[in-house]
């Protein structure tokens, strides 16, 4: 499990005026939720640079006074022009109750219709999970190997215990034919499609004899 320990600054005071002021010291309001009560604290940019710029599963250790909570990140805000973090929104992990994450795809395997010539394609990069904090895994592996030209593995086809809530029929990975494979696939073995092939065909029977 990928994890990261963050030493965050309690907040006092709530509000516009010590928001703004929190963000001109160039901190980064945050609120945790999801425990007994919500705790407001603050962090700098640098202490979530790897929890809020990254494509992997991060649970963080968030210590506010004497307390350390287990979290995730649910949700931010960013500033429109400097794409800075304006506010952070963190969910605590509690044990027993389950939470609702996205989990990374991790593809296991070289696909057999790639050899063929046709192109891998990723469509979920992330799976929509909801599970207890226990059972959180890091990411989810998904063979690739018996994928041949045209096939795709869905969602229904995972072999997990975890819960998973995208459409069972959604595609994960899929190995697509190319165009200049489905055209010369098109044509014969001298290079002439079947429409030209049977125009040919059809000029050779000659003309009908004609009557005497």
């Amino acid at each position: 499990m990928n994890t990261i320990a963050i030493e965050a600054q309690a907040r006092t005071e709530m509000g516009k005026k010590a928001t703004k002021a929190l963000r001109a010291e160039g901190m980064i309001p945050c609120v945790l939720y999801g425990g007994k009560e919500n705790i407001h604290f603050a962090v700098t940019p640098k202490q979530i640079k790897n929890v809020v710029y990254t494509d992997k599963f991060v649970v963080s250790h968030i210590t506010v006074g004497a307390n350390t909570y287990e979290a995730i990140l649910k949700d931010s805000d960013f500033d429109p022009v400097t794409d800075q973090p304006l506010h952070l929104d963190f969910q605590e992990l509690v044990k027993g109750k389950k939470v609702k994450v996205l989990i990374p795809v991790k593809l296991t395997g070289f696909a057999a219709g790639v050899k063929e010539g046709g192109k891998l394609e990723l469509t979920l990069r992330k799976l929509i999970v909801k599970t207890t904090p226990d059972k959180l895994i890091t990411d989810i592996e998904v063979d690739i190997s018996h994928l041949t030209l045209g096939k795709s593995v869905k969602v229904r086809d995972l072999k997990t215990d975890l819960e998973i809530l995208n459409p069972l029929g959604n595609p994960i990975a899929q190995v697509i034919i190319p165009r200049a494979m489905r055209s010369a696939a098109s044509k014969g073995p001298a290079g002439i499609s079947d429409e030209e092939d049977g125009e040919s065909t059809e000029g050779e029977g000659g003309e009908e004899p004609a009557a005497e």
